[in-house]
Parts: C-alpha cells; structure tokens; sequence
C-alpha cells in the first residue's frame, strides 16, 4: 500500500496526498484558531505567515528524506481536513521516528485523526522505517492521547520538546506485530 512516502494514499474515507505550496491559504484557518494552536509553542499560534511557512517546512521535510506531514482530504466532499504524517525528531538524544497529526477543527471527533494515524502507524512498519514509532504529545492534550491510545501506543515518558511538557507515546514492531489488527 505504501511503496513510496510522496505518492497519494487513500484510507477508508481519505486521500492522502503530500502537501503542495497552495495548501497554506486553507491552513491558515487552522493556524489562526485559538483552540487548533493551544498546544502549539507561542511562535507558532495565530500569525498568519506561519501557514506558509509550516507548509514550507513539509515541502522541505520530503526534499531532505525526512518524511513530513500530508494534506488529508475528505473522498466524498474533497474537503481539506487537516495533516497526518512521519517526521523524524530527536528526543532526549534519541533520533525517534513520529506520526504527527493535526486536524481542523470543524472536522474534529469525526476519527479521521485515528484513521490516518493507523495508515501512517502501518506505513511505518510495513516499509521497515523504525523499529518503533512515536507520538510526542502536550501533558493537557486528552484528545491526542486517546488518538493515541486508540492507535495502540502505550504512554512511556514524560519530557520536554521544543519548551513544552510533554507525553512520548510508543508502540514497537513487535506490539504492532501481534496486536489484534494485524493478525491474519
């Protein structure tokens, strides 16, 4: 399913693409909402300019092989939901592997954050990228933790990345290996 991280991918009810300049103008709208950017660092909420420049980032990540967020689109209304992906960080000195997603919020509690993250989660070991795959979550973001949890990650630490307190939720190839989902 996953050949080649920059091709489109679908899920269920997505189309995974990579992102493309233009897609800044549409995610601005999550970049300017107060409760999209809470657990964001400072310079990054509601500035505008920084829609582009995330967007950017992405295009950057996949010219420097590593990985970056893509556009989630909604299959029957075309709609632009929000982001999924692998980004690679370095963690407490550790060169770590994460699925990362974010999401409008108009398109909220409507699991396509877990369908995405479960495609990446796959992705991830089916392409032998890591031998485990994390996501850095804020200690106060209940929603992403059960996101999470619901991707059969499992809380490991607490530490600090980029000035925020937060979760490393983990799951290794050997628990995506065995669990429930994957078991023929």
């Amino acid at each position: 399913m996953w050949k080649h991280y920059l091709e489109e991918h679908e899920t269920e009810r997505l189309l995974i693409r990579p992102l493309v300049k233009g897609d800044y103008l549409v995610w601005e709208e999550f970049i300017m909402d107060v409760n999209a950017t809470r657990f964001f660092p400072d310079d990054w909420k509601l500035k505008p300019e920084k829609s582009k420049e995330w967007i950017d980032m992405q295009i950057n990540r996949y010219k420097e092989n590593r990985y970056g967020l893509h556009a989630l689109l909604d299959k029957k209304s075309g709609a632009f939901v929000g982001q999924c992906g692998l980004l690679t960080h370095t963690i407490d000195g550790m060169d770590e592997l994460e699925i990362g997603y974010h999401l409008i919020p108009r398109y909220w509690g409507n699991g396509y954050a877990i369908e995405a993250a479960s495609a990446f989660k796959e992705m991830g070991f089916e392409n032998n990228l890591a031998e485990s795959i994390i996501s850095i979550i804020d200690l106060e973001n209940i929603p992403s933790q059960k996101v999470a949890q619901r991707n059969g990650m499992t809380r490991e630490t607490r530490t600090v990345f980029m000035g925020m307190d937060v979760f490393i939720y983990r799951i290794t190839r050997e628990d995506y290996l065995t669990s429930d989902a994957n078991i023929a």
